[in-house]
């Protein structure tokens, strides 16, 4: 029998500049991704997104305007020991982590007018291995973004339309050098996202190492959003990057959601969800 034996995780955060996960540890291992992109610590409201890897809170949408949302590129202020704050004119995020037993998690909480519609993501980059994959349902509902469309036999993206939906984990039948979506084999030179819809708890394999992500809140659609570029972006300095990326609402861009795509804001005038992640090693 399998031996899976719980690996205690701690996390850090930078308040100051967006209130980035800068770090997800245990065991030995660092699961956050660091980027190869400078400037980070200088980056002012609305310029453009840098990729410096760990976890970027993306709110009110992922792609759009702003790219990655207003939150990441903004200060956040201490509340209380692990309880950090940002007010925007249309709303405001509370986010409150604990890691005392081992298992990161994360409490957030909106408060906007009833009605506001929304995306969240927490943009999680995580350090894999070649060798590592991302368990999913087989069969979960998955929407392909424009970029799949040229990765796709020709004619098959449907004139006009935001994504293409097909199952997990071969959505309209692709594969890339000989993968399907959830293995992340050696670079390839794509890079592609996709969203799992109703898909609130995925489990990452790499080695003996299992990362697990639960995402829970009561009348909000939940999705897992994956961005998997195996030194497919950006076109002049492409490197590798993989995304695993618990959701609020089924669209990256907040323009593209429909009626059913965005999490909104019931007549309370609050939103509340949670995150949280835990680890095990097998033995």
């Amino acid at each position: 029998m399998t031996d899976a034996r719980p690996v205690a995780l701690r996390m850090a955060y930078d308040a100051a500049h967006g209130g980035r996960w800068t770090s997800l540890h245990g065991g030995g291992r660092e699961w956050l991704w660091r980027g190869p992109e400078p400037g980070r610590h200088e980056v002012r409201p609305d310029d453009a997104f840098v990729d410096a890897g760990g976890l970027e809170e993306c709110l009110p949408t992922v792609r759009g305007e702003p790219d990655h949302g207003e939150v990441w590129s903004r200060p956040w202020r201490s509340a209380a020991p692990g309880t950090v704050v940002i007010e925007r004119p249309t709303f405001t995020l509370t986010r409150r982590i604990t890691d005392s037993g081992g298992v990161v998690v994360a409490d957030y909480r909106l408060a906007a007018d009833p009605g506001y519609r929304f995306v969240w993501a927490a943009h999680a980059l995580l350090d894999l291995s070649p060798a590592a994959r991302l368990d999913a349902p087989t069969g979960t509902p998955t929407r392909l973004h424009p970029e799949a469309a040229a990765l796709l036999p020709p004619g098959s993206w449907p004139t006009g339309d935001p994504w293409l939906t097909g199952p997990w984990p071969a959505p309209a039948g692709l594969t890339l050098a000989g993968l399907t979506l959830d293995m992340f084999g050696p670079d390839d030179g794509t890079a592609l996202g996709a969203v799992l819809l109703d898909c609130a708890r995925v489990q990452v394999l790499d080695g003996p190492d299992r990362l697990t992500l639960e995402l829970e809140c009561a009348g909000q659609p939940r999705s897992t959003a994956l961005w998997r570029n195996l030194g497919g972006w950006p076109a002049n300095r492409p490197y590798r990057s993989v995304g695993i990326e618990p959701m609020l609402g089924a669209a990256f861009d907040l323009a593209d959601a429909g009626p059913d795509d965005a999490a909104v804001v019931p007549a309370s005038g609050e939103v509340a969800w949670r995150l949280t992640i835990s680890a095990h090693r097998i033995h």
